[in-house]
């Protein structure tokens, strides 16, 4: 591993092409807002869908310590070979945060097992978002809660396993409330799912939600531990040969 993390951020870079409104939001697109909130701690490189391979090369991949992921019109268009690239990385110990609507992307609900489905609602509301567990690496410097003044709501019942650790949750203006940051541990890799980040809305401009990115990154970061042996073993005593019952 590098001295500093190397973070791959994967984007669909759809709608800031095809969308006036997004672009207008994101004008390098929704992944080099991430990136760039980021700062400089990581050493941060990019993939889009529409790169050969969806820009998730078996390289790039292995020199990815936490890969994030944001996914929304075409979840259906990323190959399952690339799928199954990005779940056995995950496995092996790769970290991998979520974001948005990447909920519905194959890789997550593959490694969720469930359908992952929710309700939703676009009307630009509130959402105010609770830290409900303070002393979680992932809420470091995050005050209590912190308010978004617009955003897609997304609500109960969430379709996903009970998560290992329930960080954040969400409450909307509309009346709501969301598991908004679960973690999950998948082999020796760590996920995080983190609810807010609406195509059309500046949220990953906002501090707040930049910390919490920031800070699930450093938690995701995969251990040296090496990957375990599986299949048939040698016994480690000597056994004494007995007879068939």
């Amino acid at each position: 591993m590098s001295q500093k993390l190397r973070v791959t951020v994967w984007n669909e870079f759809r709608h800031e092409l095809e969308n006036e409104k997004v672009r207008a939001v994101y004008p390098q697109g929704i992944h080099k807002a991430i990136g760039e909130g980021l700062g400089t701690d990581f050493e941060v490189a990019y993939a889009t869908l529409d790169e050969p391979e969806h820009g998730l090369t078996e390289e790039k991949l292995n020199n990815t310590d936490v890969l994030i992921w944001w996914g929304h019109k075409a979840h259906d268009e990323v190959q399952d070979a690339i799928v199954d690239r990005v779940h056995q990385r995950v496995l092996h110990g790769m970290g991998l945060i979520v974001l948005h609507s990447g909920h519905f992307s194959k890789v997550f609900k593959k490694l969720m097992g469930t359908s992952c489905d929710l309700k939703w609602r676009e009307a630009g509301e509130k959402e105010r978002i609770w830290v409900v567990s303070p002393g979680h690496p992932i809420a470091e410097g995050i005050g209590e809660y912190f308010e978004l003044p617009q955003e897609e709501m997304y609500g109960e019942h969430f379709d996903i396993p009970q998560p290992d650790e329930l960080i954040l949750v969400s409450w909307f203006e509309g009346g709501e409330v969301f598991r908004s940051g679960c973690t999950y541990s998948r082999g020796q890799g760590k996920i995080f799912y983190f609810r807010p980040g609406h195509e059309t809305y500046p949220t990953y401009f906002n501090e707040q939600v930049r910390r919490v990115i920031r800070n699930g990154v450093q938690w995701a970061a995969p251990t040296t531990r090496e990957y375990p042996k599986y299949g048939n073993h040698k016994p480690l005593e000597a056994i004494k040969e007995k007879s068939p019952v």
